[in-house]
């Protein structure tokens, strides 16, 4: 099948899990929750701190009605915001948006934990059902690796674990793996969730490459870890002379952490810069749907709900 071909089907089946008449008419639609959305408005007063004016893909409104317009079509319901910001405003900014649009089920936002005014910020921002976490990885200059080490940080992590809400890493590389797994070693009640871990960059030194994948394996074990298969689009391969999308990749990593740790995600619109919503959740939905219905709809929402424990807000959105 070309993908023009493909692409059109999965337009038609809007949600659906089995292809062909017959298969649709046994299957009732499966929601869909998209666990890594940006939002941002270029337009808004002092501007943003990102995407940059030179990044013409992205440099445009991303809000709620237009991700709806291009999602709810693949019978997404709802979504999660990530953090696009490092500036305390933009917490109140996101939520603020947020509470208008119903499809946002919440956002993981922006704080430093150990900071002075971390704990009052985060009893102020916690009262808010919709501010699930925060993230904390490879942007805006930290450092996890250094800054887990310290007992304020982790002290920080702390009320964040105790308060139930979760932790996102950003962009994972070996090192922010191994702090990771410092992190889940010594928070095992805190709710991690790594992204972006199919465009990662595995390393090509043996034993470092050894020592990704057994980090890994060990995150794997803890009940309250959790990964985003996404940016899948980023991480192409050459093949049979033209470029597909890391199936061996995908593979290793669900297998590693199984279907009840693994979430869907788009990154969008950063996802623009590499596939179309169409495209991604495409490739996306193939792979998944045949692993069996049980399995997509833990991948699709039910993960989901473990991971950041989301309260419904819309009659479509599931229980």
């Amino acid at each position: 099948m070309e993908r023009r071909e493909l692409l059109k089907l999965g337009a038609s089946i809007t949600g659906g899990w089995l292809t062909g008449p017959l298969a649709e008419a046994a299957s009732p639609p499966m929601p869909i929750i998209d666990t890594h959305i940006h939002l941002f408005d270029p337009g808004r007063p002092g501007g943003v701190p990102w995407p940059e004016k030179t990044d013409t893909a992205l440099y445009k409104a991303a809000l709620p009605d237009r991700y709806a317009s291009i999602a709810r079509p693949f019978g997404v319901v709802g979504a999660i915001v990530i953090e696009a910001s490092p500036l305390a405003s933009d917490n109140d900014w996101v939520l603020s948006v947020a509470a208008k649009h119903p499809i946002i089920l919440g956002m993981v936002g922006d704080l430093i934990p150990g900071t002075p005014a971390y704990a009052k910020e985060l009893e102020r921002l916690h009262a808010n059902p919709l501010f699930l976490g925060i993230r904390y990885g490879n942007l805006w200059d930290r450092d996890l690796a250094v800054d887990g080490q310290r007992p304020e940080f982790l002290a920080g992590l702390t009320m964040l674990a105790e308060r139930g809400l979760a932790l996102d890493s950003a962009n994972p590389d070996l090192s922010l793996i191994r702090a990771i797994a410092r992190v889940a070693d010594h928070l095992p009640q805190l709710r991690i969730v790594i992204d972006h871990l199919p465009s990662a960059k595995v390393p090509t030194v043996p034993g470092e490459r050894d020592e990704y994948w057994s980090l890994l394996r060990h995150l794997a074990q803890g009940k309250n870890v959790f990964v985003k298969l996404s940016e899948v689009a980023a991480a192409r391969v050459e093949q049979n002379g033209g470029p597909t999308f890391n199936k061996d990749t995908l593979d290793g990593l669900w297998n590693i952490f199984g279907e009840d740790h693994v979430l869907y995600a788009s990154d969008w619109p950063n996802s623009d810069h590499h596939a179309t919503y169409a495209e991604t959740i495409t490739i996306v939905r193939d792979y998944v749907m045949a692993k069996g219905r049980e399995s997509s709809e833990k991948f699709f929402w039910k993960n989901s709900v473990a991971a950041y424990r989301w309260r419904k807000r819309a009659p479509d959105q599931p229980a």
